[in-house]
């Protein structure tokens, strides 16, 4: 039992840090950043496939905003909530 909640704990951990590339890199888009910084490839390296894989199945863009960041990061803090509910 203390093995599942210590690796549940981890879990959410690394949720919360992934919510928090998501945030860094939506913020770092609307300053248009240098794509060649090492900094920004990671952060799109983290993200664009999660993007790409919601975008497969319904359209983020709405009104020529892309609401994906939000989507994610919304659907990422239900998952973390079942998570602490099940601990």
């Amino acid at each position: 039992m203390i093995l599942i909640e210590a690796l549940i704990g981890t879990i959410v951990s690394v949720i919360s840090i992934y919510i928090w590339v998501v945030i860094i890199a939506a913020l770092i888009t609307w300053v248009n950043p240098d794509p060649s910084n090492p900094i920004v490839q990671i952060l799109y390296r983290l993200t664009d496939p999660v993007y790409k894989k919601m975008r497969q199945y319904f359209p983020t863009v709405i009104g020529g905003v892309d609401l994906a960041p939000i989507i994610l990061i919304l659907a990422l803090q239900f998952l973390q909530q079942i998570l602490v509910r099940i601990i």
